[in-house]
């Protein structure tokens, strides 16, 4: 019986997959099949089988036919085992390409691709058809010479090859320089030629970067891996050239006049570009802050030279030697900086608040101000936190107004953390160079007291400014953070049990002050780190979109970027739009001018934010590699951070982060438990988890791929 059923369906499938078929109702099927009538309640249960299947494709008109097969476009992301993910707009979940369906697709190639397997609430599986538009014209890596050919191995790892050099085309490079290749063939484009095992893209080398051990080298070819802009185009400089040095009486005419407000900029020692300045006052319904964000558009015209390079950019690049600006010095570090002892042009929102951290009423104007103050945070942490006399004395025009800042700050945050925003409180890394770029120092850079309070005002003027102009009903960039994968936040929870802690969840959904409890119980804990770094890797990244979806984050209905516009480009935006608005200047036309770029800007700005991370990402990992070269055989205390099949990545206290492979842990076999994040081995039960304290030795880096290499210190196998 089974055999026969088989049969029938594979001659069914047979008719169906001819190419001359055309999709048609069962009872035309039966005619064409010589189906007797009292036979085709079994052909209807066939054909219901065949589409349950996925086999045979059922339309809304009753017709059979071939399963369509769903194709998209998107962007492929490469990875350095092979395989890779396509991100396309609509879907909630990238679409996992295996290593043998790529294609001869290359990461940031934007490609056309079938979906051939998708189940419910997991990632759906699909196959490269072709690749539509080529992201890499060039490539910056390690050139590795042989007899008659070379290769060149590229520093974005995530491209899947190296590239294949001819004889003649390496520019008499040498092994062990840095090169830029331009692609002349991606190597799947000639007949036959597929990317399994087939032929290597090839390149010629256009430019010699230097040795990959001189000075500076190492970062300079990030730069260029990471295409990021060097200089400003001459059009630009020229426009630029002619703007003014100073601001002008004529330029604050009709502006309000805030420059007798006690005002003060609170940044970092090595600051330049100063977009943000406050004032703080004590009424008696509570506080009246200003943020004043500087006036960039008054500089950056619309459509200019200036301005196309702004958006191309989309966002200032912070390195670890270096600073790619949004904006030529002479703006962001002169008339657009908010620099002590000068008038400069500034738009800004000034808020009255409650004792309570409630926001009574606000102001959005176009103003002029005077910075009495260009204030460190290490400076106002120094009096707000240490009450070091020395300071308190420098400063005593400014300390009432410093005691006052933190009072408010404390009040809005408490505001916050009660409506449920997260805290992530990580240590950023700091990397200390000498004068040649060289690696003194890998620390941890923690926020203080006085990098919390300008975080406080920066965000409540943000929320503030999204929540006037989405009830203004205005087109506008908005900040958004959507809610987690809820299966993300379900394994989240089963990890956590192992802890002993839990989170709630509601209708299947979890509420952000769900996730800020859990870190409130475990801070101070052994595990507060390893948690933390969990709960945000299952947590989605934000994003610029014209329509508000709130802030999952921040608990926040209502979140835009209003006060940086000198590094990113959708502050800038929004800043054009609420001076128009101020101004009337809002037509019909130009309402419908900004409806129609601002997908595109914040389409832009979130991949610019991207690529800007990822490169200082990685310029840090460079770093890291480089420090702990020296310390080869060295022995340090550290937490595994991280557990796969392949081995567990164990950071240091100086948040330096590196691995001790599997292949590593001798004596026996060690089985991998994705489920509790553990490597146990099969023979003694020992066990390797999250969290742990361990200790490890450095036994090797690899600068090229930027990793380096631990394995257990002796003195931990004694202790346990």
């Amino acid at each position: 019986m089974e055999d026969r059923m088989r049969e029938r369906k594979r001659h069914l499938l047979s008719v169906i997959e001819d190419p001359a078929y055309v999709p048609m109702k069962l009872k035309e099927l039966a005619i064409l099949l010589e189906v007797p009538k009292n036979k085709r309640e079994e052909l209807q249960e066939l054909m219901d089988i065949l589409v349950a299947e996925g086999k045979v494709s059922l339309s809304k008109k009753g017709k059979y036919g071939r399963p369509e097969i769903s194709r998209l476009t998107g962007i492929f992301s490469g990875n350095a085992k092979g395989f890779g993910f396509v991100t396309a707009e609509g879907r909630t979940q990238d679409v996992f390409i295996p290593a043998d369906k790529i294609r001869g697709a290359m990461d940031g190639d934007r490609v056309l691709v079938s979906i051939e397997a998708e189940i419910t609430g997991k990632r759906a599986e699909g196959a490269v058809e072709r690749v539509l538009e080529r992201a890499n014209r060039t490539v910056v890596g390690y050139y590795q010479k042989n007899k008659t050919y070379g290769f060149v191995v590229p520093d974005n790892r995530k491209l899947g090859q190296d590239i294949f050099i001819p004889q003649g085309q390496d520019m008499g490079a040498v092994t062990g320089h840095k090169v830029v290749v331009e692609i002349t063939s991606y190597g799947t484009e000639k007949k036959g030629m597929e990317r399994e095992g087939g032929k290597s893209p090839e390149g010629m080398i256009t430019e010699i970067l230097g040795h990959v051990n001189d000075p500076g080298v190492d970062i300079l070819s990030l730069v260029r891996a990471y295409d990021l802009p060097e200089g400003f185009p001459d059009v630009v400089m020229g426009q630029v050239e002619q703007m003014p040095d100073e601001v002008t009486k004529e330029e604050w005419a009709g502006r309000k006049d805030l420059r007798e407000w006690q005002t003060v900029t609170i940044d970092g020692e090595d600051a330049k570009d100063l977009d943000d300045a406050i004032t703080l006052s004590r009424e008696d319904f509570g506080y009246r802050l200003g943020v004043h964000i500087a006036d960039v558009t008054n500089y950056v015209t619309e459509g200019s030279a200036l301005d196309e390079e702004a958006l191309r950019r989309g966002t200032s690049v912070y390195l670890v030697d270096r600073v790619i600006p949004m904006l030529p010095h002479k703006l962001s570090n002169g008339i657009c900086s908010l620099n002590a002892g000068t008038n400069r042009l500034a738009l800004s929102c000034i808020m009255d608040i409650d004792r309570h951290g409630r926001v009574l009423g606000h102001e959005i104007a176009e103003t002029v101000i005077h910075v009495d103050k260009r204030m460190t945070y290490t400076a106002v942490n120094g009096i707000i936190t240490d009450r070091d006399p020395a300071l308190m004395e420098e400063y005593r025009d400014f300390v009432e107004m410093f005691d006052l800042m933190k009072e408010l700050a404390d009040i809005l945050r408490d505001r916050r953390r009660d409506r449920g925003s997260i805290d992530f409180d990580f240590p950023e890394t700091k990397v200390v160079l000498d004068k040649r770029g060289k690696v003194l120092e890998v620390k941890p850079y923690d926020r203080n007291a006085a990098t919390k309070i300008i975080e406080d005002f920066m965000l409540m003027a943000n929320e503030t400014v999204a929540e006037d102009y989405f009830w203004q009903d205005l087109p506008f960039l908005y900040r958004t953070h959507d809610n987690p994968d809820p299966e993300k936040m379900k394994r989240l929870a089963m990890f956590i049990n192992n802890f002993g802690y839990s989170i709630h969840f509601q209708n299947g959904e979890i509420h952000p002050g769900e996730l800020q409890k859990l870190l409130d119980k475990i801070e101070g804990r052994e595990e507060e780190a390893l948690i933390s770094r969990l709960t945000l890797r299952s947590m989605k990244q934000a994003k610029y979109m014209p329509v508000c979806t709130g802030h999952f984050g921040l608990a926040a209905r209502y979140y835009t970027h209003f006060t940086s516009p000198i590094r990113r480009y959708p502050d800038l935006q929004i800043h054009r739009i609420i001076k128009e608005n101020l101004c009337g200047g809002l037509t019909e036309e130009r309402l419908a001018h900004y409806h129609k770029i601002m997908l595109g800007v914040a389409v832009q700005s979130s991949a610019m934010e991207r690529r800007a991370e990822e490169a200082e990402r990685e310029t840090v990992k460079l770093k890291k590699c480089e420090y702990m070269e020296k310390r080869v055989g060295e022995v340090f205390d550290g937490v595994i951070s991280g557990v796969t099949n392949r081995g567990f990545y164990v950071e240091l206290p100086n948040t330096v982060e590196g691995m001790v492979s599997v292949n590593d842990l001798q004596g026996e076999y060690y089985v991998f438990d994705e489920e509790q994040m553990e490597l146990r081995g099969e023979i003694s039960g020992k066990v390797y988890r999250l969290g742990q304290k361990v200790k490890v030795a450095v036994s090797g880096t690899n600068r090229l791929n930027r990793t380096i290499d631990f394995v257990l210190s002796e003195k931990t196998e004694d202790q346990e």
